[in-house]
C-alpha cells in the first residue's frame, strides 16, 4: 500500500461519509416531523436553521473521524504501519 492508496482510502472514505451522515440526517429530520430547512436562508427560523446545522455538522463529523479510523486500520493491516501523515501526527 501507498501515498495514492491511502488517500483514496482516507479522502475518499471521508467524502462518502459526509454525503451519507447528510443523508441520514434529512431523513431522521423529515421523520421526526420537521420541515426542511435551508440554514443559509435568512427567513427560515434562526432556533430550526442553528438545529439543523448542528446536527449534521456532529453526524458529518462523527462519520468522517469513524471512517478515517477504519480506513487507517485497514491500511495498517494491510501496511504493516500506518500512513505517514497520520504517524507524523502528535497523539494528544
Amino acid at each position: 500500500m501507498g501515498t495514492a492508496a491511502w488517500k483514496l482510502l482516507g479522502t475518499g472514505g471521508a467524502i462518502l461519509a459526509g454525503v451519507l451522515a447528510t443523508k441520514v440526517v434529512n431523513l431522521v429530520w423529515a421523520k421526526a416531523g420537521q420541515d426542511e430547512v435551508n440554514p443559509k436562508n435568512p427567513d427560515a427560523p434562526l432556533v430550526k436553521a442553528v438545529a439543523y446545522a448542528a446536527i449534521t455538522g456532529l453526524a458529518v463529523g462523527a462519520a468522517r473521524t469513524f471512517t478515517a479510523r477504519k480506513a487507517a486500520a485497514y491500511y495498517r493491516n494491510s501496511a504493516g504501519h500506518l500512513p505517514k501523515e497520520i504517524r507524523e501526527e502528535p497523539v494528544s
